[in-house]
């Protein structure tokens, strides 16, 4: 693997390669098989099921684990995470984390390679990636996982697990189970996930000054098993839960939470204290803020109709 170039410094351009393109509309467009099965719901829950699981996959495994390693865990379920963030169909662990390491570095800035603010809405949510200069990766923004010669080979061939999971959905359920549990799930499942570098970037609420355009969105979060805390997860992102409060959904926390309760994981790192007073202050000065403009606002609307009571 050549690693001379550092890929996130490459000139990125705004048109994806034609052929690129074809490819990858081509398998969204398997979503369109949907209509070759009648609905019922227990195909629904295939692609529940299947959606989540490898959601799963994706924030607790490629983002949370191997991106920023805010947990521990031994070598054998260190690789069934890479596995089920594989069959995601997102491409290898390997180059996803040394990429998204790099997005943390130069977050919304020209050297972004995602950013909605620098490169367009589209641009950030899918078609960086059809880049055929980010098809490779630097091993040294990922020295702690590259080490690891089954996290190589899987990063490799990372098209095995999607393959596997396809295969085994048709074999237990046939058509329709490919149908809905790989075709229309993955569907969702992309899109879904890519919302966090292109909608959370530009809808939502802003706590921290995390010098970019990072904001929580509570629909996000639900949608990605809390993925959608972004603004506090680019405030401090050694944190295994991205929903800091109780009030803030985290689904991908509270089964690392579970998992932690059996010593399958361990280690689970939270955000110091300073950070959560912060982030209670913060929301405290916001309220008041808009407290404030409220009782402005009435006091101006009122004042017209007390200068003419007066003026009579």
């Amino acid at each position: 693997m050549d690693t001379s170039q550092t890929m996130v410094e490459s000139v990125v351009k705004h048109k994806a390669p034609f052929l690129f393109l074809i490819l990858f509309f081509m398998i969204q467009a398997t979503v369109l098989t949907v209509f070759t099965v009648p609905f019922t719901w227990e195909l629904f829950w295939v692609a529940v099921v299947s959606y989540f699981v490898r959601m799963f996959g994706i924030t607790a495994a490629y983002h949370r684990y191997f991106s920023h390693a805010t947990f521990k865990t031994s070598r054998v379920f260190q690789f069934v995470l890479a596995y089920i963030g594989s069959m995601s169909m997102q491409k290898g662990v390997l180059w996803w984390a040394a990429h998204h390491r790099n997005h943390h570095k130069y977050s919304d800035t020209d050297k972004d390679i995602h950013s909605p603010s620098k490169k367009g809405f589209w641009y950030s949510h899918m078609f960086w990636f059809l880049r055929d200069e980010y098809n490779d990766f630097e091993t040294k923004l990922i020295p702690d996982f590259y080490k690891y010669p089954e996290l190589r080979w899987l990063d490799r061939n990372h098209w095995i697990a999607p393959l596997s999971l396809a295969i085994g959905l048709y074999l237990v359920g046939g058509w329709a189970w490919l149908v809905y549990g790989y075709a229309v799930a993955t569907f969702f499942l992309g899109h879904a996930t890519w919302t966090i570098n292109s909608l959370s970037h530009v809808y939502g609420s802003v706590r921290y000054d995390s010098r970019d355009t990072s904001k929580n969105n509570f629909f996000l979060a639900l949608l990605t098993m809390g993925e959608g805390w972004h603004n506090n997860h680019h405030y401090y992102c050694s944190s295994v839960n991205q929903g800091f409060y109780w009030y803030e959904v985290d689904m991908s926390y509270y089964i690392l939470k579970l998992l932690s309760l059996f010593g399958i994981v361990w280690d689970l790192k939270k955000p110091p204290v300073k950070v959560l007073e912060e982030g209670l202050r913060r929301d405290y000065e916001k309220k008041q803020t808009k407290k404030a403009s409220v009782v402005e606002k009435k006091i101006k609307q009122n004042a017209p109709a007390s200068n003419a009571v007066a003026a009579m």
